[in-house]
């Protein structure tokens, strides 16, 4: 059984009648579990509210780097993550590739979450695009010991990948790898010790191949699965059950 450790059921779009066929159709083609991700704490009422009557479902809460215009206080993150049903902190993190103009308001968004996590004791999902330098120094400053994460959508190069893993996080893969231009991500994967890998679809967007161009959906995390456990030369089922039991590692879910 496979678990998507990162999408964004709100963000399909569906009503709830749709929405329950998306989720009974990555069920079918083994999806367990479900990790819809905040990217907006001014939304997140919204997104609970879209996904409250799906078991299988968990929730995060935070604000997206490319969202700071729903920029949010420590105090209000705080408040709205210490809730039972939220299990992690995010996403959060740096994007300089399409907004290095908001650099400094993300350092300070990056900054509180990860204090918001050490105080809760929930883990981080981390979303970086060229700021791997401050992204690994920020961590190092201000995460707690006991403090972990994940690395999601991960694009970056086997330094950072191995510079997160020694900081205590995993590594969450998308459809991207399926891609062929995706290369240097190919051989960075076949790095990435099975013991720190996640799998992801980040619904709707980034569909692995075959569905490329398509809008992206939690079932489709098998072929990113498929693909993954072909590079690294292991069996499905044995990517299977590590990275879902990595989940369950990681993610406080019941």
């Amino acid at each position: 059984m496979f678990v998507d450790s990162h999408c964004h059921l709100d963000r399909l779009d569906k009503s709830p009648e749709e929405l329950a066929e998306v989720i009974k159709f990555a069920k079918n083609r083994g999806v367990e579990h479900f990790l819809c991700v905040s990217v907006s704490v001014k939304d997140y009422p919204k997104m609970r509210e879209t996904v409250q009557h799906f078991d299988e479902v968990s929730v995060s809460c935070g604000v997206h780097p490319l969202h700071q215009e729903d920029a949010c206080s420590y105090a209000e993150l705080l408040a709205m993550a210490d809730s039972p049903e939220v299990v992690a902190i995010g996403e959060t993190g740096l994007d300089y590739f399409y907004s290095a103009e908001t650099k400094e308001v993300q350092l300070t968004s990056f900054i509180d979450h990860i204090k918001v996590a050490n105080q809760l004791k929930k883990p981080l999902i981390i979303h970086t695009r060229d700021a791997r330098q401050d992204t690994i120094e920020l961590l190092k400053q201000y995460k707690a010991p006991e403090t972990k994460g994940v690395l999601h959508c991960f694009t970056e190069d086997l330094a950072m990948a191995q510079s997160a893993i020694e900081l205590g996080f995993y590594i969450s893969i998308s459809g991207i790898v399926t891609f062929k231009t995706a290369t240097e991500l190919q051989e960075v994967v076949k790095q990435i010790p099975l013991d720190k890998l996640l799998i992801e679809t980040d619904s709707p967007w980034l569909a692995p191949v075959p569905y490329r161009g398509k809008k992206n959906q939690p079932g489709y995390v098998r072929e990113v699965a498929e693909f993954i456990a072909q590079l690294k030369g292991i069996s499905l089922a044995e990517l299977a059950q590590v990275t879902t039991q990595n989940f369950y590692d990681l993610f406080d879910v019941k």
